[in-house]
């Protein structure tokens, strides 16, 4: 007989919203799509700002692959997920503030109309994304940090088309690299709102297991 006489215990399988896992395919579907876009226009046009975007939007397409794949598994798990995310996505601020003194060093010039496209291109695909999952934004660590993946993309492509303008108005890379720079501090910021959360849960899992 189970040790919990009212709700849920803490190693039970938490109901699955089919909606929710409808939202996170078409999500995995569209960052993989824009990964690509993002990759060969960063490419193209030389941009540091855009090529860690369309690094950002890999590591989305892999945390949205992540939370299908825990979607209906215990809470613990589930939290334990959402830390490796906050990891990762700490790990990709880094990378994007080291891409960001090496461009800076290189003096790299970027083509802005490129970046002005493919940035407004990732605004409407993230403000979708963001807009399907808003209603998720305060449940769990592993829905919370879905939810800021996608504002935070929201934020990072309007950035990127003021950095198009800027580069564009001063003929200097300058404009991409403070926009790269905001990134991936912002990326630092909410990597730690992920793991603060995820940790306590995962403490409150734990003591839930040791009082049954």
């Amino acid at each position: 007989m189970s040790v919990c006489c009212t709700g849920p215990c803490a190693g039970d399988k938490p109901p699955v919203d089919s909606r929710y896992r409808r939202i996170l395919w078409i999500a995995l579907a569209a960052n993989l799509i824009m990964f690509v876009v993002e990759l060969v226009g960063g490419l193209k046009a030389d941009s540091v700002s855009l090529l860690a975007d369309a690094v950002d939007f890999f590591g989305d397409a892999a945390n949205y692959a992540l939370s299908l794949f825990v979607l209906a598994l215990a809470p613990a798990w589930r939290s334990r997920t959402a830390l490796i995310k906050g990891l990762t996505m700490g790990g990709f601020g880094v990378f994007v503030l080291g891409k960001t003194v090496w461009s800076a060093a290189a003096g790299t010039v970027p083509e802005p109309v490129t970046m002005g496209a493919i940035g407004f291109l990732a605004l409407l695909t993230n403000l979708a994304v963001a807009g399907l999952l808003f209603t998720y934004r305060n449940g769990d660590a592993d829905m919370r940090s879905v939810w800021l993946c996608s504002r935070n993309d929201a934020i990072g492509n309007v950035a990127v088309m003021l950095a198009a303008l800027g580069v564009l108005g001063t003929g200097t890379g300058w404009p991409d690299i403070v926009v790269a720079t905001i990134m991936g501090t912002l990326a630092l910021t909410a990597a730690r709102m992920v793991i603060v959360h995820a940790r306590s849960e995962l403490n409150t899992n734990r003591l839930a297991v040791e009082e049954t």
